[in-house]
């Protein structure tokens, strides 16, 4: 675990303490629950980086992150995130996905706790926003943290969705966003924590959207639902 860092490989970095930093900051994590990981180039090493395990995301060094390979094996920083399996399998079965982030935001979780609208929906499409940059988001029954046939699950959630998957909520620990970067991720898991927000303030809940207002979404803007 002692290859020498690339210099291309800094920006990744301070932008994954970034967006860590301001997770926490505005409380979407919490102590050191949760990770993020990124998937590096060629020019940038190559393999992933991942933060270390039982890392508070408010607080992260740039040089502490696990430069893991694309084999698996770690080639520097600290102890990689028990998650990682999971992280590897997500950008194995979707391959655009350049970062995978992992919360315990606090409605989500609390929607997990209080019971989802359907296992293969924990949300029904209440907004357009949630229809247009979220998407469907299946639920993932509890296992252990770091249980390694979640990853599988998700793998295969992933392989058999009719639309893209970009989110799936893990049972009592919270959701698992993969996109294009780190800011996409985030701005995916801040409207998917706020649309659970939505539902759980509701009373009465609201009506889903109409099958064609969701047409309407698709035709104008391809929203993956």
């Amino acid at each position: 675990m002692s290859d020498a860092i690339p210099p291309a490989q800094q920006a990744c970095r301070d932008e994954i303490v970034r967006v860590g930093a301001s997770l926490f900051l505005r409380g979407y994590a919490h102590s050191t629950a949760g990770n993020i990981s990124l998937r590096l180039d060629a020019s940038q090493g190559g393999g992933f980086l991942i933060t270390p395990t039982d890392a508070c995301l408010g607080h992260l060094r740039p040089e502490a992150l696990a430069w893991v390979g694309e084999d698996g094996h770690q080639r520097g920083g600290e102890r990689a995130s028990k998650t990682l399996a999971l992280h590897r399998h997500i950008y194995d079965a979707a391959p655009q996905a350049r970062c995978v982030l992992h919360t315990h935001s606090t409605h989500l979780v609390a929607l997990s706790l209080q019971g989802v609208w359907a296992e293969h929906d924990i949300l029904p499409p209440i907004t357009p926003y949630q229809v247009m940059k979220v998407g469907h988001v299946p639920h993932v029954a509890y296992r252990v943290p770091g249980d390694p046939t979640v990853a599988h699950e998700v793998a295969g959630l992933i392989a058999r969705a009719e639309q893209p998957l970009r989110a799936v909520m893990l049972e009592r620990l919270g959701p698992v966003v993969w996109h294009q970067g780190p800011a996409q991720a985030m701005a995916l898991l801040e409207e998917l924590e706020e649309t659970a927000r939505l539902w759980l303030l509701c009373s009465p809940r609201p009506a889903p959207l109409s099958d064609a207002r969701i047409d309407e979404l698709r035709q104008r803007f391809g929203a993956p639902w």
